[in-house]
């Protein structure tokens, strides 16, 4: 587990096919068992159905970016071609999956204990699931990708090389997550819809209108407080690069 935790950098130039199988597995561990406890709110058949699809998920956004950032290496000279990019992100990937399914047990606390999707509650609990998880995914993301930042130093050129690596990996990650839990939804289970895979009309609407919506419902309806919500968030984040960013500049022993 260590070893996936601290990639090196002799791993991501050569990976061995079991050493990729091995990531992809605990990814996929990781975010399956996390997803189970994502659609239980809604039913254990919804569990059940996001078990599968946050996997996919992850697939779906390691597959385009993989390939985007590799297009990306070469421009910037990052020494990161397309199966070094993939093999990089999917140990990121890892790293939040491993974040993820060690809090499962307190999500799935979490999914048996909020109001029932048949409550009168229902619509303000769909609101804060929805924030909190959205808020736990982005978290181990950022997580998971800001702890390579050490190993794309000892590929790049320089550090400011790969600090836009860096950065590239985190927006196209967080892009194209939130475009492809979009059209994958659902994920949590609208109380007043039933139970399904996929919707009838997955092009319809937006990721951003739906966490706005539910920001303004559980702000009811106050613009302070949603503000206030977004600014934490944005800060959470920074601060977890800043602090990687300092450890990374701290010489070793």
């Amino acid at each position: 587990m260590h070893g996936i935790l601290s990639p090196s950098a002799s791993s991501l130039t050569a990976p061995s096919g079991r050493e990729i199988a091995r990531v992809a597995l605990i990814a996929a561990v990781g975010f399956g068992l996390y997803g189970l406890t994502v659609g239980w709110w809604r039913s254990p058949v919804m569990g059940a159905y996001v078990a599968v699809k946050m996997p996919l998920l992850i697939a779906l956004t390691l597959a385009f970016n993989g390939l985007l950032n590799g297009l990306l290496g070469m421009l910037l000279g990052s020494g990161l071609g397309f199966r070094q990019s993939l093999h990089a992100l999917l140990s990121a990937f890892a790293i939040s999956g491993v974040i993820l399914g060690s809090v499962a047990p307190v999500t799935f606390f979490l999914a048996v204990n909020v109001p029932a999707p048949d409550s009168p509650q229902a619509a303000s609990a769909h609101s804060g699931y929805l924030l909190a998880h959205v808020l736990l995914i982005g978290l181990a993301g950022v997580t998971g990708v800001v702890r390579l930042g050490k190993l794309l130093e000892s590929y790049c050129s320089t550090k400011a090389v790969a600090r836009m690596t860096l950065a590239a990996w985190l927006a196209g990650n967080a892009f194209l997550g939130m475009q492809f839990s979009w059209i994958l939804r659902p994920f949590f289970g609208t109380p007043k819809l039933e139970v399904a895979f996929l919707r009838d009309e997955p092009m319809q609407g937006s990721f951003v209108e739906a966490v706005w919506g539910s920001l303004v419902r559980v702000g009811g309806g106050l613009e302070p407080v949603v503000y206030f919500f977004i600014t934490g968030a944005v800060a959470l984040v920074a601060f977890i690069f800043i602090q990687n960013q300092k450890t990374n500049k701290k010489p070793r022993p």
